[in-house]
């Protein structure tokens, strides 16, 4: 495909840019969209994967035909099956009238699937049949239908690594994968960033009435190396944020920075950046139940706290007290002098070195005492929590290092005593 060619079709569909990698693409979908073939455009989020989708639309024989984009990591589970396909009437609570799905309506068209590896496995199954025989079956029904519409489909996560997590259907994955389309990052596109910093700059100038923005030569050099993990959308958010915000239109690298965050304040993509056996698999339900076991966990360590902390209390008061009473401390080879005064539940051989001491055969205390003692364990904790607080200033998290709990817990439990910090 000739360069003129190619630049028509970026002004149709207001692609910016000429570096090769994005050359190449448009290429791809120029020779794969007169086909009826499947085609799997990738890339990351923000990198203007839908626009290479609408190319393939208008230039193919379904052009008259509807186009309906989904993004299927926005749909709910349990609705997306009734989305794609349809349901009959009273199939589901909720469902008071029979309903078309966008294969039906879309029939002779093309279908955009974005985000297709958040698909749950079930609606893969469903899908990959549409796709083998054209065929689908409405939610609640049992009549075969048919569909023509083609399937384009779009990812921003690495589907060969689902499929080997479990997460994807291999068979769908090559059934989607016939034509492979790469759309590159725009820390990959070079001196493009500089073009559509000018075009959007362009855009809000028009849009707020105000002289469009220039960058100096050391501004240029910085937006050039910066990653954009957000990519085309991160870039236009940032341009449309300077032109309303700053008076002077002409901006340096110094202003720039300023309106450029750390990369490290992003946080990844939970899907790609789990291990294979961590919690990117896992159902609502499944996570939910996941919080609350770690909630009891955090109770449990907490009432561990309390119990050792008043243990060490009880086995320290001892020596801290400045008269304490003789029967505590007396040799244990000596008659109990008062027969009155019962036996001390706590039994020390003054006689042995106190390095020497084992605590672990001091005699337990008795069911009473003990009964008491773990009546006042909310006690404790409110005041251990009171302490902790008055130490760190009231600042929870460390207030909650201190006391090696989660500030999720410690906020819990603020509350539940009431505690006005």
């Amino acid at each position: 495909m000739n360069d003129p060619q190619i630049q028509s079709l970026k002004q149709r569909f207001g692609i910016i840019g000429n570096s090769p990698l994005l050359n190449h693409a448009i290429e791809v979908t120029c020779q794969v969209a007169p086909t009826d073939m499947t085609v799997l455009i990738t890339g990351e989020s923000g990198s203007g994967k839908e626009s290479f989708s609408k190319i393939i639309h208008h230039l193919s024989a379904r052009k008259h035909g509807k186009f309906i984009a989904i993004n299927c990591g926005a749909i709910p589970e349990g609705t997306i099956d009734s989305e794609l396909f349809g349901h009959e009437k009273g199939s589901f609570t909720g469902a008071h009238e029979a309903r078309k799905g966008y294969f039906e309506v879309a029939d002779g068209g093309t279908i955009f699937l974005d985000e297709i590896g958040e698909l749950p496995m079930s609606t893969q199954a469903r899908l990959l049949r549409v796709l083998e025989y054209g065929e689908f079956i409405k939610v609640g029904s049992s009549k075969v239908l048919k569909t023509n519409a083609r399937v384009v489909s779009a990812t921003n996560v690495n589907l060969l690594e689902s499929v080997e997590n479990r997460k994807f259907r291999q068979d769908l994955y090559y059934r989607l994968n016939t034509v492979p389309i790469y759309v590159p990052a725009l820390r990959e596109r070079g001196s493009d960033i500089e073009l559509l910093f000018r075009k959007f700059a362009t855009d809000f100038s028009e849009k707020y009435k105000v002289r469009p923005l220039m960058l100096t030569e050391d501004a240029k050099i910085i937006l050039g190396k910066y990653r954009f993990p957000g990519n085309i959308r991160q870039l236009k958010n940032l341009v449309e944020q300077i032109s309303v915000l700053e008076i002077n239109r002409e901006i340096n690298g110094e202003k720039l920075s300023k309106y450029l965050p750390s990369e490290s304040n992003f946080l990844p993509m939970l899907y790609n950046q789990q291990p294979e056996n961590d919690k990117a698999g896992l159902s609502e339900r499944e996570l939910l139940y996941k919080v609350l076991f770690d909630m009891r966990k955090d109770v449990n360590d907490l009432k561990k706290l309390v119990h050792g902390m008043i243990n060490e209390e009880v086995m320290e008061s001892p020596s801290r007290m400045d008269n304490p009473p003789q029967e505590v401390f007396r040799n244990k080879s000596e008659p109990n002098i008062n027969p009155e005064i019962p036996t001390s539940p706590y039994i020390i051989d003054t006689s042995a070195p106190a390095s020497n001491y084992n605590f672990e055969n001091v005699q337990d205390i008795s069911h009473e005492t003990e009964r008491d003692e773990s009546l006042s364990i909310e006690a404790k904790e409110k005041e251990l929590i009171i302490k902790a607080l008055r130490k760190n200033n009231n600042k929870r998290k460390y207030a909650a290092i201190d006391l090696g709990i989660s500030e999720r817990t410690l906020y819990r439990k603020i509350k539940q005593f009431e505690i006005d910090d």
